[in-house]
């Protein structure tokens, strides 16, 4: 399945290659809810939140309502929650998840303490854990901090706080050149829980690549270049 992704910096949808140069930029955010209505699934990353550069609540609400009441849409909403009462306020919008990621790490290892209280309050079935790598090692804080951790060592312990992970390859992020299917295979024997896969798909067959090993695809770039059909 393939999954739009909404990125937000500055007011505007922005599309991000390794998280760091900004390749396009739209204005009309609340627009993209007309091209992307059709979908079942969305993905809202507030990246001002997540770079710790401010914050876009007020978009990200507007969003939020318009989505849940023209489309139906069910929406997962990331960036910068850190607290157990932002995850509350989003799920009280009718957001059906909750991306949490580096708020899952403290000290080199997962925040248990953290997560623990998020199931006890809003339930993991509303919780998708993002592990995105750069290099093979976890990433954080907009993906400028690494951590000594690799994915594939630390889904075990996250599996009993979440439904499932956004595992998101930095290092192709916002290229198109392709996924990295061998990677996204290892994941995959990783863990029982639905893996999301983002990072570098540029073709309808790279997602239904994916598909084949059990994963959805959170696509950015080429949908906003108008490379799939």
């Amino acid at each position: 399945m393939l999954i739009p992704c909404i990125d937000l910096q500055d007011g505007q949808a922005v599309q991000l290659v390794h998280g760091r140069k900004r390749e396009l930029a739209v204005a009309d955010v609340l627009g993209l809810l007309d091209r992307f209505g059709h979908y079942a699934w969305l993905h809202v990353i507030d990246l001002d939140a997540a770079m710790r550069r401010g914050q876009s609540n007020r978009l990200v609400q507007q969003l939020c309502r318009e989505a849940r009441r023209k489309f139906k849409i069910k929406l997962r909403v990331g960036g910068g929650i850190r607290t157990v009462r932002r995850a509350e306020s989003l799920i009280a919008l009718g957001v059906e998840q909750i991306i949490v990621g580096s708020a899952a790490f403290r000290r080199q290892r997962p925040n248990l303490p953290f997560l623990k209280r998020l199931d006890n309050r809003i339930g993991k079935k509303h919780v998708l854990i993002a592990l995105d790598t750069a290099k093979g090692r976890i990433v954080i804080h907009g993906w400028r901090k690494s951590l000594s951790l690799a994915p594939a060592e630390v889904m075990s312990a996250l599996e009993p706080y979440c439904a499932g992970f956004l595992c998101t390859d930095v290092d192709r992020e916002g290229t198109m050149r392709g996924v990295n299917l061998a990677w996204f295979r290892q994941l995959r024997r990783s863990t029982q829980l639905p893996i999301v896969a983002a990072g570098g798909i540029s073709t309808a067959r790279q997602i239904t690549a994916l598909q084949k090993i059990g994963m959805d695809a959170a696509v950015g770039m080429a949908l906003y270049k108008n490379r799939l059909r």
